[in-house]
């Protein structure tokens, strides 16, 4: 569906820019976007790089582990459905420890894995359970601690003060979290209500 979304877009703006006469600017804009996206990119690798450094330190020192057990008293109220013990369970506080670093792209994999261990656990196969419905809020709103992308992002456009966003990306965090773990919460009392 978001290929069709894109699609639609180009096509759009490419129609726009050939009835006022302005094709040139579609080859403009391209080649900056490209340019710009290589730049980012590159700016980005380092800080990433960096941290994902600081996450495996983190983790032979024991700090992961230590983390997993802080949270694991609140995954087990989050996901009372996740039988004790699960390898789901694991990989879910993995993406949760590594959300709150700001490490999205090293949350990423962890968050795929819970999925296919929820997904075993779904006794719908075509409809989503409400441990996955949950995991896709937190990990959607997820508190971050430290605003990696952002920070690196601030970095390379040269922001006199890159990591003042901190205080405002945690109240921001907890806020949309919050709200997130509601709804959920919400959706899961309405269904329980509708379920004969």
């Amino acid at each position: 569906m978001l290929n069709v979304i894109w699609l639609g877009l180009i096509v759009v703006s490419m129609v726009v820019a050939a009835i006022n006469g302005k094709i040139e600017v579609i080859n403009q804009a391209a080649f900056e976007g490209a340019k710009t996206g290589v730049t980012v990119s590159f700016g980005l690798l380092s800080v990433l790089a960096f941290w994902m450094g600081i996450m495996r330190i983190a983790e032979k020192a024991g700090l992961m582990e230590l983390m997993a057990k802080a949270l694991s008293p609140v995954v087990r109220r989050l996901f009372p459905d996740v039988p004790k013990g699960h390898p789901a369970l694991g990989y879910i506080l993995s993406n949760m420890s590594a959300n709150l670093l700001g490490l999205g792209n090293a949350a990423t994999p962890m968050g795929l894995k819970a999925m296919q261990e929820l997904q075993k656990l779904n006794p719908n196969k075509e409809q989503a359970s409400p441990a996955m419905c949950t995991l896709l809020a937190i990990n959607t709103a997820s508190i971050t601690l430290i605003p990696t992308t952002m920070i690196a992002i601030r970095m390379q456009y040269g922001s006199a003060n890159p990591v003042e966003i901190v205080g405002s990306t945690l109240m921001a965090s907890f806020a949309a979290t919050g709200i997130a773990l509601l709804l959920d919460r919400w959706y899961r009392r309405a269904a329980n209500r509708r379920a004969p």
